[in-house]
């Protein structure tokens, strides 16, 4: 199965090569992924009269006399999306720059804890004991989670001639602890009848950093094969072996250079590579953001959770494709700066509306929130101070 998102991805990558600053004098040049920041200016790409006639509201999208500038540091997963929301806000708010610097999940949290970042992206939320063990300088009191961005992991492989691949829960765990090392192994085998494998051997690729998707990733195999996966989950990489590299496009980059690959990154990022469709008793789904967005829209939040933290506790045994993340906006309930609180709960609520989801769904390929809880995610934004 592939995932064609190249149109999206390159009509991101034109955003940012054309992006022209409705706030700034010179032009800014923006470096995708790798931790570079990747700063947007205004650009009348960001917003689109699909997004309009999708339902945006005329508040989402009119001018304001709103000015100052936030940082934001992250996930790398949220970078296509955050590059869109960045540049539509933008257009309507010609005084703000948001600057978003895609360093990973971890990264995005500790900066964050550490008053870094005004805001962070994280594919998985604060714990709410690092809630409770930490000071963080900008707020008044603690941060809140707040699920902005879904998609489905895919699993991405690079095996010449093979163009369709089945695996279940255990065996994909076996793949990536490294306890299944060949393409022609038995189980791959049984699961792939009349699929010609090759006596090759697997490179399975795994993130290097502290990342929000790997814990995504490694939750669904300790949850779907606690038999094969004796590990927790985690967002970093629990075992010895395979390769490793940092953030989403290193992770690309090595799938895509190297030769019986296999690794999982944010479907966004997938391009035209072929993925891997996950199932049992012989039945095998492909990733699918409708899917996504059904899983989340019936996980709950997570039990004990302070009010308007909405960390979610995806459900990942449900039917269909199950390794999906969810990623958040973590921002202050209350900061210290109201000006600063302004421009953050202005942006969280473009990120949310008709427009922002639209605009993130067609050029990130994630999946838009569903009506219920986008209106719980508003009502948790409209507590910002």
């Amino acid at each position: 199965m592939k995932i064609r998102l190249t149109a999206a991805l390159g009509l991101s990558a034109a955003l940012l090569l054309s992006a022209c600053a409705a706030n700034e004098p010179t032009n800014t040049t923006n470096e995708p992924a790798g931790g570079d920041t990747a700063t947007v200016e205004t650009t009348d790409a960001g917003t689109t009269d699909e997004a309009t006639d999708a339902g945006a509201t005329d508040e989402a999208a009119a001018p304001s006399n709103l000015s100052g500038t936030l940082s934001g540091i992250g996930a790398s997963a949220q970078e296509v999306a955050q590059q869109t929301w960045i540049a539509g806000f933008q257009t309507a708010n010609e005084g703000v720059t948001i600057n978003y610097s895609p360093e990973g999940s971890g990264a995005g949290r500790e900066a964050f804890i550490g008053g870094g970042a005004d805001f962070a992206g994280s594919d998985r939320a604060f714990k709410a004991e690092e809630i409770d063990e930490n000071t963080f300088s900008q707020c008044v009191d603690k941060p809140i989670n707040l699920p902005v961005y879904i998609s489905p992991i895919a699993v991405v492989f690079n095996v010449e001639g093979v163009e369709e691949l089945n695996l279940d829960a255990a065996t994909l765990a076996a793949v990536f602890k490294g306890d299944i090392t060949k393409w022609n192994d038995p189980a791959i085998a049984a699961l792939n009848e009349g699929v010609e494998l090759p006596d090759l051997d697997i490179t399975a690729v795994h993130r290097s950093d502290t990342s929000g998707t790997t814990e995504n990733f490694t939750d669904y195999l300790a949850t779907a094969a606690p038999d094969v996966w004796d590990a927790e989950k985690s967002g970093d990489w629990p075992y010895q072996g395979g390769e490793a590299a940092a953030q989403t496009q290193g992770v690309v980059s090595a799938v895509s250079g190297g030769v019986g690959t296999i690794g999982y990154i944010d479907a966004s990022q997938a391009g035209d590579f072929t993925t891997v469709k996950i199932g049992k008793d012989g039945s095998f789904h492909g990733p699918t953001t409708e899917a996504a967005a059904a899983i989340v829209e019936n996980s709950p939040v997570e039990d004990g959770r302070a009010d308007n933290d909405m960390a979610i506790a995806v459900d990942r045994e449900a039917e269909g494709y199950p390794i999906v993340l969810v990623s958040y906006l973590i921002v202050c309930q209350d900061y210290q700066d109201d000006a600063k609180a302004e421009l953050v709960k202005a942006y969280a609520n473009y990120i949310v509306s008709a427009e922002g989801q639209t605009a993130a769904g067609e050029r990130a390929g994630s999946a838009p929130l569903s009506a219920g809880l986008t209106e719980q995610v508003t009502a948790a934004i409209d507590s910002i101070q």
